[in-house]
């Protein structure tokens, strides 16, 4: 008997990764970026939360077109970074610069400095969603 539940649940498993990596819930390993979620809480809107995270890009390091279900604001702390915003187009930010990207709006981030670049992300989205949807 314990052997089945073992085989049940590893394909529960299997048919859980298949399904974030076809629709692109998974948030993929990508080289030389780390994220670091500093907090997150409940708002006083019904259903909203805050989330806050330090995104580090090495250079030459890029994050793929994706979107929030909620807004991003994004304060860049170090180096130089370019932002691809849908309807807006490329956006390049240093040190000290701020970017609001709408609920729903797809971006992708880029380093193309020779030093390492970060930025703090706020976002405030609809609780019990997937935070990054990758554009297919």
């Amino acid at each position: 008997m314990k052997l089945s539940v073992k085989i049940i649940a590893g394909a529960i498993a299997i048919i859980v990764i298949t399904i974030f990596s076809i629709t692109g819930i998974a948030s993929p390993k990508q080289s030389g970026i780390k994220r670091t979620d500093l907090q997150r809480h409940d708002l006083s809107a019904p259903g909203r939360e805050m989330i806050q995270a330090l995104v580090e890009l090495a250079p030459g390091a890029a994050f793929g077109m994706h979107k929030h279900p909620g807004e991003e604001i994004i304060y860049v702390t170090e180096g130089a970074l370019e932002y691809d915003v849908e309807g807006k187009g490329v956006v390049k930010l240093k040190a000290g610069d701020v970017l609001f990207v709408p609920a729903g709006t797809y971006h992708s981030a880029r380093n193309n400095g020779q030093v390492s670049g970060a930025e703090l992300a706020t976002y405030v989205v609809e609780k019990g969603k997937p935070l990054i949807e990758f554009k297919k």
